[in-house]
């Protein structure tokens, strides 16, 4: 089933990883090696149970970057998933919304503490008046829902905000939310005069050196763009849909998302203001069940053990409302942490994690929105072929 394997060098020919507890130094044959076993034994079920065309999966290890793809980013043309192929990313598109925040943050456009109603005037005397951008950042705003109600458009989104009346008190729950997120991302572009599209593809994807990334996938890579398949089986793309941009409009390859990741533990050569918002990305705000939530990334204390990450990633926690313990005050970014986020869109499935201290990091795209649980074993699977201190 897998069609390509790829190594890119990016460091030297050998990497001293941790392997069952112990440093030893070993080639890249080696960890590549390794790598294509974990990664067929954790992806191979997973396409067969769930009926996924493609697969594209991405694995940093200190610097040294592998891609694995596997299938078809189409059914009805053939193509296979290459280095080329865009998936959507659903959710994970958050920790770019975040990045973006983060960066208008550091170069003085906002402060968290503002309320979104600084930059989008409209909503001066609402409720949000009493909520602040980082209530917006971490989904403690006090009950806004999971998704819009199916009458709000783009186009009356600002009157849905206007009209929202909270469940609670702001920073007392955490409840997941896409127009939590959305606004965020809204009111931050807001606060650097532009749209959130255009600075996202204008200005920060190649400022991340991101050339295979988009919020709007252009004509001349339409060839790239696999097709996500819906639970039936029909090829589909994400529809249009309020403050879908900010919250799951991002487009990318593998290769592209692992940069990502990379940049997230080590943001070496960027624009230094740009590597302090990243950093900052990894700050704790709010903890619940394990798990604390920084802006866009969710994160746990490593090693962690799989019980854990799944329990953090469950429906109790992404689809309901849970009390939270707010850090007070925040808790600094550090590297003895696994941090991850899931991603999803009615016809793709995604996750992304990385353990800065070991400076390792994986990425799973799959054009087929399947179960949130096999990501995380499949994901956890494969960084634990190369760190066995994991504690599962």
């Amino acid at each position: 089933m897998r069609n390509s394997l790829v190594a890119r060098s990016i460091a030297s020919a050998t990497v001293a990883i941790s392997i069952l507890g112990t440093c030893t130094v070993a080639t890249a044959d080696d960890i590549e090696s390794r790598l294509q076993r974990a990664a067929d034994e954790a992806i191979q079920p997973i396409m067969k149970t769930y009926k996924v065309p493609g697969t594209a999966v991405a694995v940093t290890v200190q610097g040294r970057r592998y891609v694995f793809n596997y299938g078809v980013a189409s059914v009805e043309s053939g193509k296979k998933v290459d280095d080329a192929t865009l998936f959507e990313i659903g959710s994970i598109s958050k920790t770019f919304t975040a990045t973006l925040a983060s960066y208008a943050h550091e170069t003085g456009a906002l402060s968290f503490s503002d309320s979104p109603g600084k930059y989008v005037p409209d909503l001066v005397g609402s409720t949000f008046d009493k909520v602040s951008l980082l209530h917006l950042a971490t989904y403690t705003a006090g009950g806004l829902p999971l998704q819009f109600p199916n009458d709000v458009t783009q186009k009356n989104v600002i009157a849905y905000y206007r009209d929202w009346h909270p469940d609670h008190s702001p920073g007392t729950h955490r409840r997941y939310s896409n127009p939590s997120i959305g606004l965020f991302g809204y009111a931050a572009a807001a606060s650097m005069g532009v749209s959130f599209d255009d600075v996202m593809q204008g200005t920060l994807f190649p400022m991340l050196g991101l050339s295979n990334t988009y919020i709007h996938v252009p004509k001349k890579r339409t060839s790239d763009y696999a097709y996500g398949y819906s639970k039936t089986g029909k090829p589909i793309h994400a529809s249009p849909g309020a403050m879908d941009s900010e919250a799951y409009g991002v487009k990318t390859s593998a290769s592209d998302l692992i940069r990502f990741v990379e940049a997230n533990m080590n943001g070496q050569g960027l624009d230094a203001p740009l590597q302090r918002a990243i950093t900052a990305t990894h700050t704790g705000y709010y903890r619940v069940a394990g798990m604390t939530q920084g802006l866009g990334w969710e994160m746990y204390d490593y090693p962690v053990k799989l019980d854990m990450l799944l329990a953090g990633n469950s429906p109790e926690i992404s689809n309901k409302s849970n009390a939270v313990e707010a850090l007070d005050p925040p808790a600094e970014p550090r590297k003895n942490v696994w941090i991850n986020k899931t991603g999803s869109t009615a016809g793709f499935g995604a996750y992304a994690a990385f353990v800065p201290e070991r400076q390792i990091g994986v990425v799973i795209l799959a054009n087929r929105n399947y179960p949130i649980p096999d990501r995380l074993r499949a994901a956890y699977r494969i960084v634990t072929a190369l760190d066995g201190g994991l504690g599962d």
